[in-house]
């Protein structure tokens, strides 16, 4: 036998709901977004402290410190995106933040590391980071994480090499990891068998992007995001990371890497 006894004034409800803000704020997202400018100190001390090493342990050769650091981001950001399927901002701003600040240091004189790119560089090449992935961004074929993820990259690549040089490396990095991601894509129709499905799925993206150059984002956005619930999920931060890491080492294999000159 139950009874059931009514709720008194001090019961709690069953699910409470959590404290507002007077201002309608997110406080999570806020304290989230105040830790990034701290983490950014912590990259470009990273930097420094890796060029450093590098001078003790190579003080003959080109030293490409920094670019190690930047490509660690990567591999972390790949890892928890194909554990999580996201990227978080505390990692990508972050990386961002710090390759703004290195390129900032770069502009003043400052000898943090062997960098010659300036805060322009850096602003441009995560400009062309976000441009790049842009259009998949705004049918909804790409999580934000991702496109955050490149612009990262590009912030650093712009703020070590400059000029041509970081252009062109983000461009062909991207190139590559877009054709990794593309392999890794096939691979996933042929194990789960889904030819037909997939290929109507390209097809919808070609209209998606055509209603994107033509209607808008909104308009393409809802069209993709109809489709949604029936994709097959890519973290494509790992094939982004490929791209990256397997551009930079088969530059530095060739030998024809850019040779940064600020502080040798």
């Amino acid at each position: 036998m139950t009874t059931q006894t009514e709720a008194g004034p001090h019961t709690l409800p069953a699910n409470p709901v959590p404290p507002q803000d007077d201002l309608g704020l997110d406080r999570a997202f806020l304290m989230q977004m105040a830790r990034i400018p701290f983490i950014a100190v912590g990259w470009v001390l990273l930097a420094f402290v890796s060029h450093v090493i590098w001078a003790e342990i190579a003080p003959d050769t080109t030293n490409y410190g920094p670019i190690i650091v930047i490509c660690f981001g990567m591999v972390l950001a790949a890892v928890i995106d194909g554990w999580a399927f996201k990227v978080p901002n505390w990692l990508t701003l972050s990386l961002v933040l710090s390759g703004w600040a290195l390129g900032a240091f770069h502009s003043f004189g400052i000898p943090i590391d062997a960098g010659t790119g300036k805060l322009g560089a850096a602003l441009l090449c995560t400009a062309i980071g976000f441009a790049l992935l842009f259009p998949l961004l705004a049918i909804v074929g790409m999580g934000q994480g991702d496109v955050k993820m490149l612009m990262g990259f590009g912030s650093w690549v712009g703020a070590f090499f400059g000029g041509s040089d970081a252009v062109m490396i983000l461009i062909w990095a991207f190139c590559l990891g877009a054709f990794v991601g593309g392999l890794c894509g096939i691979a996933m129709m042929v194990t789960r068998r889904k030819f037909k499905t997939n290929l109507s799925n390209f097809r919808a993206i070609a209209v998606d992007l055509k209603v994107l150059a033509t209607v808008g984002p909104e308009a393409a956005a809802a069209r993709s995001s109809s489709r949604r619930p029936g994709w097959d999920r890519l973290p494509y931060g790992i094939p982004l990371c490929i791209g990256f890491l397997g551009y930079l080492a088969y530059r530095y294999i060739q030998g024809t890497l850019p040779v940064p000159g600020l502080m040798q």
